[in-house]
């Protein structure tokens, strides 16, 4: 890495870079907007008019170990951990260790939502639960969309990359997380238990899929499960 260059938690204390070094930020509602938001939306849900998606996914996982040491799925619920000191995906490559299933489903255009319930162990500190990444973008952009990741704090914090604090108490209870992305608009909306919690945009053109697990650039143990996984388009 050029000595210039951000290491990856500066990235995300900032939220990601975009092209030319520029800082990028979310936007959320006022608490006197979100409020109107919910009581007009309150009868509806966020995938009214949306059709549930076949989808396929990989799994990545750190190269030197079997997928069992770090991947199980029983009932349905699929749990995967990881450690800060566990081997990346690839051997020789800088990135952090993870676990996580790749979304198959690529895209350029159109709207897609990633759906699930999320349930996150106590201790999980620094990881990427649920991302939109940005498999071919141009020279100069990021390589994600948006990351919701969990940290330790006030039992259990979840925020949009390193800095909007999107719930708290999130440790060791499952709650319904709805990532909505319109690829031809740019726009971004997260939901949790079908309540509008963010609304954001993208880094621009790009073709990109979903990925759910824990990508780990932070401390010890990262554990996250899921359950009712569902793609919806429209």
């Amino acid at each position: 890495m050029p000595p210039s260059t951000p290491s990856r938690r500066t990235v995300l204390a900032a939220g990601g870079l975009l092209a030319g070094g520029a800082a990028w930020a979310t936007t959320t509602s006022t608490s006197s907007a979100a409020s109107a938001v919910s009581a007009a939306t309150s009868a509806a849900s966020p995938t009214d008019g949306w059709n549930r998606t076949a989808f396929t996914y990989g799994m990545q996982k750190p190269w030197n170990l079997d997928l069992a040491d770090r991947y199980s799925n029983s009932g349905g619920v699929h749990r995967m951990w990881v450690y800060d000191t566990d081997e990346p995906m690839s051997q020789g490559s800088s990135t952090d260790p993870r676990t996580e299933m790749r979304w198959r489903q690529e895209y350029t255009s159109g709207q897609h939502m990633w759906d699930a319930d999320v349930y996150l162990p106590s201790g999980t500190n620094g990881a990427t639960f649920v991302q939109i990444l940005r498999v071919i973008h141009p020279s100069g952009t990021p390589a994600t969309d948006f990351m919701l990741n969990a940290y330790s704090a006030s039992g259990g914090t979840v925020r949009a990359y390193d800095s909007t604090v999107l719930r708290t108490n999130a440790y060791n209870t499952w709650f319904n997380v709805k990532l909505e992305h319109n690829a031809t608009s740019g726009g971004v909306k997260v939901y949790f238990d079908d309540e509008l919690v963010l609304t954001t945009r993208d880094r621009g053109p790009a073709t990109r899929h979903f990925k759910n697990g824990v990508y780990h650039h932070g401390s010890g143990r990262a554990e996250a499960r899921f359950r009712n996984l569902t793609y919806w388009t429209r």
